[in-house]
């Protein structure tokens, strides 16, 4: 899945309605803090006294974040790793 798919498939799943995209890296870590609230939210519901199908619910959408959790923190670490590399091409050039 691509960087922009992403984060078009998790502000639609967030919901979120104002979302300023300035760079990928940027929007991604921002995204990612936005995902890892919403699964503390979901936890704490989890947790309260509700009926199966709310729980079922919320598990699915629980499982669908940290889905998305771990591709965010994936495609981070693929951005690290590109930065990385075009700093030690300079490095090498210079």
């Amino acid at each position: 899945m691509g960087i922009k798919k992403f984060i078009s498939s998790v502000i639609e799943l967030l919901e979120l309605d104002e979302f300023e995209n300035s760079g990928k890296k940027k929007s991604v870590k921002r995204l990612l803090e936005k995902l890892k609230t919403r699964k503390e939210i979901l936890d704490k519901t989890l947790k309260k006294k509700i009926n199966k199908k709310e729980k079922k619910e919320l598990k699915e959408e629980l499982a669908i974040v940290t889905a998305q959790i771990k591709k965010a923190e994936k495609i981070l670490e693929t951005l690290n790793k590109k930065k990385e590399t075009k700093i030690s091409k300079k490095t090498k050039d210079t």
